[in-house]
């Protein structure tokens, strides 16, 4: 949230200390995010997410992870691969199975990712300033993104404190 008056800028920032200064941010208190400006709603991120779960595993993990273990069951049938002595066909046709989910889900990832830009996000869930891993802990939203317009208000802040 911030307003501008008279040239100055008031930002709050999460933990709602309000700080006031020329320009757009404060270095270090108040400064807002720049990619946190775009609104997304949770329940269209949770839909959006969903969706892409189940259109994985509809279209592409499980018609792979059939096929490939369909396939592999022929070589087998056919005598191309030999089935193990101790346990038969079944972990041939079991790491086939679990390859072609495996790359069935991989598979989808551009998909999904194209959805979520649809929405607003860049980058997708796990990755950006809402994300809740990374060096701020569990559940910290912190927005490690810096702009251009920020990087020179910082370097400008020690430099003027210097001439003081």
């Amino acid at each position: 949230m911030s307003s501008e008056t008279s040239g100055q800028t008031t930002t709050v920032n999460a933990e709602g200390r309000t700080a006031v200064g020329p320009g757009s941010a404060p270095a270090k208190q108040g400064w807002k995010c720049p990619l946190s400006d775009a609104h997304v709603h949770r329940e269209d991120v949770r839909k959006v997410w969903k969706e892409c779960q189940e259109e994985s595993f509809w279209y592409r993990a499980l018609p792979l992870s059939l096929g490939s273990m369909a396939t592999t069951g022929g070589l087998i049938y056919n005598g191309v691969w030999k089935s193990s002595a101790r346990f038969g066909p079944f972990p041939k046709l079991a790491v086939a199975g679990i390859l072609g989910f495996a790359v069935g889900k991989a598979s989808y990832f551009g998909t999904c990712r194209s959805k979520f830009q649809e929405l607003g996000i860049k980058d997708g869930p796990g990755s950006g300033p809402w994300s809740r891993r990374g060096p701020s802990g569990p559940g910290r939203r912190h927005c490690h993104h810096e702009c251009e317009e920020c990087k020179k208000t910082t370097q400008a802040a020690p430099a003027d404190q210097a001439s003081s």
